[in-house]
């Protein structure tokens, strides 16, 4: 009898299963808001190695409600201007114009995040805020255009700030055309200088709040802290980007503690993020995804190819342990409630709650690689790209 009862019993909670599904999943957060955390040129390994010794603290903490997600660059080179574009459209190169940070254009009007979410809510129904570290390379310059001669006016002071994050930046005027993503043309018997818009030169206008250039990733907190504060009412969707560690790594090299240590800074001030929204009874209904745009070479100070990076989060409904770059987009417009389907063009990322086709970074850079998005075709390349101007 009790055997009888026990097994009808089992095979009415299967069929319950087996009826709403959903209910066997653990519990889904009601999404209202997401925040995207940046760690810049934070590497996989690192990452991996300071969570098992217990030094990640918040992003374990994350990542226990939620997942950690492998992130392999599998399209656009292994830096900043590609790296978050990519993150914040789910398109490829191809697309956005981004390649790499000397070959690049404005994104197309309409293909970043912030913009997808202002036209889906309406601009008045959401605060899309971006407040960032870096002043170059997640960057919104118009285009430029001028003599060669007014351009080594300009250009020194330039460097000069420059040279404060990457010491190892020459300051020859004509190099530091291409560098910057620009072409000498004659016009006239003179010589011009045309450089292009940065990629969130459109996008930009469109946010509630576009901030960049603050540097010290404690002042990125702070700022976050206090537009958390103001918009607490709101439907947000905020990307706070810290410098660190990719500043560290430059000067100091991928090996070294200044470096690691900048991941453990990059932790801390998210948990201060994290707490303000727990404080404002947020967190509940906002969801948190910790990203790096690229990592650093072996042993080096620059990140010529460093394709394995992460994402770590509280989404409960990740379906996989692995992804690429172009995923995170079309993660938080699926979160927000956006046809995918509907979208124009066809996003290149799937999102994690789906299964997706395996994309793994090849562990070396190969030549096709290198000549499709790394540095070496940059020149000719730009010579052959229209600039437009106001």
């Amino acid at each position: 009898m009790r055997n009888n009862f026990v097994k009808s019993t089992f095979l009415g909670l299967l069929a319950l299963l087996l009826i709403h599904p959903a209910q066997a999943q653990a519990v889904r957060k009601e999404v209202k808001n997401i925040v995207v955390i940046g760690w810049d040129g934070a590497g996989r390994s690192h990452i991996k190695e300071l969570l098992e010794k217990g030094e990640l603290l918040n992003l374990a903490a994350l990542i226990r409600e939620g997942k950690l997600l492998d992130i392999d660059v599998v399209s656009g080179a292994t830096d900043t201007k590609a790296g978050w574009t990519q993150l914040l459209t789910g398109y490829v190169p191809e697309k956005t114009g981004v390649y790499n940070n000397g070959r690049y254009e404005p994104i197309p009007e309409g293909y970043t995040v912030f913009e997808r979410l202002e036209k889906f809510f309406g601009p008045d129904k959401i605060d899309t805020v971006a407040i960032i570290g870096k002043k170059f390379h997640v960057d919104n310059d118009p285009p430029y255009r001028g003599t060669l001669e007014e351009w080594t006016t300009f250009i020194p002071e330039r460097l000069k700030e420059m040279k404060k994050t990457y010491p190892n930046t020459g300051i020859e005027p004509v190099s530091a055309v291409y560098r910057e993503g620009g072409r000498i043309v004659e016009k006239e018997g003179r010589q011009i200088v045309e450089i292009p818009g940065k990629p969130w030169y459109h996008a930009s206008k469109y946010l509630d709040l576009w901030i960049n250039g603050l540097e010290e990733s404690k002042k990125v907190a702070e700022r976050a802290i206090a537009e958390l504060e103001k918009r607490k009412s709101r439907r947000f969707f905020f990307f706070i980007h810290f410098a660190q560690p990719d500043h560290r790594g430059h000067r100091f090299g991928e090996n070294s503690h200044k470096y690691t240590d900048g991941i453990r800074l990059d932790d801390k001030y998210s948990g201060w993020i994290i707490d303000k929204l727990k404080a404002l009874g947020l967190y509940e209904k906002t969801l948190v995804y910790v990203v790096a745009d690229h990592g650093f070479d072996k042993g080096g100070k620059s990140h010529l190819y460093a394709p394995f990076v992460f994402a770590g989060t509280n989404d409960t409904t990740v379906v996989r342990s692995e992804g690429t770059r172009e995923d995170i987009a079309t993660t938080i417009l699926r979160k927000f409630g956006l046809d995918l389907f509907g979208i124009e063009p066809k996003l290149d990322g799937y999102p994690f709650d789906m299964q997706a086709p395996t994309r793994k970074a090849n562990p070396e850079l190969t030549e096709e690689y290198r000549h499709k998005y790394n540095y070496v075709d940059n020149m000719e390349n730009n010579a052959k790209k229209e600039i437009e101007y106001d």
